[in-house]
């Protein structure tokens, strides 16, 4: 059976330009909670991205607790020290000062794992390639993001965390691999720049300094 697409017309292709401008990543969140159902429908959009073989490999762990959050909450501050000392004159000077995580702000928090071998997918395509695994739970995570985004709701990506001390801290199988840290939530401020651009750490280069052609 053939199945007619829908219509993407001008008018859609530029909201979804729009929506991919706006999607910036959130640290600063309001504290109220997402309504009743709304997280939930976010993790259903973002299930339908693609994947490897299509092996699901993703796996969502919503972080509810505050014991859990605190181990979080350590393991960054220690992560965050350490990136620091890395540092030097001017530059730790401005990370000193970057708000770099939304944990103590964002209601929902969200951490997102690969199985590495999923019964899903029966291997395919992932042989020669197992990375592409990976490659297929970010592929969900951006999706989450511009749901979220298309929804007024702000994502922010935790990457200085420890990952086994993640993982122990969630209690999630051991052959899981950590992925992401999200902070999820309503964004206190809007904008279409990012952070690190605003405040001065780097700015975005010209698409021809990533474009080669052989």
């Amino acid at each position: 059976m053939t199945e007619t697409p829908p219509d993407f017309d001008d008018a859609f292709r530029a909201k979804l330009d729009d929506l991919i401008v706006w999607r910036r990543d959130v640290r600063h969140f309001r504290t109220d909670p997402l309504p009743d159902g709304v997280l939930e429908n976010l993790l259903a959009v973002a299930d339908k991205a693609p994947s490897v073989g299509l092996s699901q490999p993703w796996r969502f762990v919503l972080v509810d607790s505050a014991e859990a959050r605190a181990a979080i909450r350590e393991n960054f501050a220690q992560a965050n020290a350490e990136a620091l000392d890395g540092y030097d004159s001017e530059k730790a000077a401005l990370y000193a000062r970057l708000k770099l995580q939304g944990l103590d702000q964002a209601p929902h928090q969200l951490a997102v794992f690969c199985d590495p071998d999923p019964d899903q997918g029966s291997g395919l395509g992932r042989r020669t390639m197992p990375e592409t695994l990976d490659y297929s739970v970010v592929g969900a995570i951006q999706i989450l993001w511009l749901a979220a985004r298309a929804e007024g709701i702000g994502l922010g990506w935790l990457s200085i965390l420890d990952p086994e001390q993640v993982c122990a801290a969630l209690d999630v199988p051991p052959e899981w691999r950590f992925v992401a840290y999200l902070c999820i939530g309503y964004p206190s401020v809007d904008s279409d720049t990012p952070e690190l651009e605003r405040v001065g750490w780097e700015n975005r280069s010209p698409l021809s300094d990533r474009l080669l052609t052989r």
